[in-house]
């Protein structure tokens, strides 16, 4: 159907704003509607018309500006219906696009996964690898609900009283990457406004020093406590550690601790776990007995070759389905035996995993 109406090239009619809302400008001489208005407006009506709309784009822009301070004072974290998320690094004929790390950040539930204690460390080191070098790459959502659970886990460590030296160090590693990110904040490194990212780093100085500050108390538990058991059950407990900074922090509490925890087997075990024959035939350190000392060689490894890292539960990928989520979360996989498809993945797998 063709239109009919005024020709579509011509330059329009004239309106103006009124108490009654916008008219047509009418000629007050000839009683006609015109329609070239600059030809009736003098310049003083052109500086008010300038001003009005400068105004009005004042308005607007701090509008946009409490808008911008609400955002980044919003706790509000980010959640998904489905607690999975499909991993795919290519377009295909059924999707287009692919998965990035901001977008899966966001997907899987790492806020309530850090009430978790079998998946805290989990999240804590994979925290710890956004903030060294992928925080970058995150989106500004995915930034936000970065700094939401990470303020979600220094209020649990604050509260709880444990995993402290392990905040400390992410923290510390945030502060570091936050400190060279900002100063080339003219490179669209960060996303947000500067100010903003500096009233986090504040933050981050405070739960710092809320760490330093507090106070271990003493439970009133008054039963049966590790020194009460037997030498056998404590230094079989103390195998179960795998970090050796515990064993040293373990054998400061108490006097007879402290010679259960230099005990050169617990830390041949150590090394020996953490490390292959090869890297610790490299690394050798003798006592002043003659006898290998293994604390010193353990300490010595671990500045030189990663530790195995070990969790109580991971993110699983199927690989029937490509479909990332934690162990126990249902997803829509096809396949006869979903639990035979699916593979742990370690933090830096999580990583690696959205690098293309």
């Amino acid at each position: 159907m063709p239109f009919l109406g005024q020709d579509w090239r011509s330059p329009g009619q004239s309106w103006v704003k009124t108490a009654d809302g916008w008219k047509r400008f009418l000629d007050e001489k000839s009683g006609n509607f015109v329609n070239d208005l600059s030809s009736y407006c003098s310049s003083k009506e052109v500086y008010y018309k300038e001003n009005l709309f400068n105004s009005l784009n004042y308005d607007v822009a701090a509008k946009k500006r409490k808008k911008d301070v609400l955002n980044s004072k919003a706790k509000t974290q980010y959640f998904h219906q489905e607690k999975w998320i499909y991993v795919h690094k290519g377009s295909t004929k059924e999707r287009h696009g692919y998965c990035t790390l901001g977008e899966a950040f966001n997907r899987l539930d790492f806020s309530t996964a850090i009430l978790d204690s079998r998946r805290f460390n989990y999240v804590v080191r994979l925290l710890e690898l956004i903030a060294k070098s992928q925080l970058t790459s995150l989106s500004g959502i995915a930034q936000k609900n970065f700094m939401n659970i990470l303020e979600k886990v220094v209020l649990k460590v604050l509260e709880d009283q444990q995993n402290i030296r392990l905040i400390r160090e992410l923290l510390q590693t945030l502060y570091t990457s936050l400190c060279t990110l900002v100063q080339r904040v003219g490179k669209s490194v960060l996303v947000g406004n500067i100010n903003m990212w500096v009233y986090r780093m504040e933050t981050i100085l405070h739960w710092q020093q809320q760490l330093n500050n507090i106070q271990i108390t003493k439970p009133a538990f008054k039963g049966l406590t590790f020194t009460d058991l037997p030498l056998c059950l404590q230094l079989n407990i103390m195998q179960r550690l795998s970090d050796g900074r515990d064993l040293v922090s373990l054998g400061q509490a108490a006097p007879d601790l402290h010679t259960l925890s230099e005990d050169r087997l617990l830390w041949k075990r150590l090394c020996q776990y953490h490390f292959t024959e090869r890297q610790i035939r490299k690394r050798l350190i003798l006592s002043d007995k003659g006898q290998l000392d293994w604390k010193k060689m353990y300490f010595k490894l671990i500045r030189c070759y990663p530790r195995k890292e070990q969790y109580g539960d991971t993110l699983r990928l199927c690989r029937h389905c490509h479909i990332l989520s934690w162990k126990g979360t249902d997803h829509p996989c096809t396949a006869n035996n979903p639990e035979s498809c699916s593979v742990s993945l370690s933090p830096q797998d999580f990583i690696n995993l959205f690098k293309f």
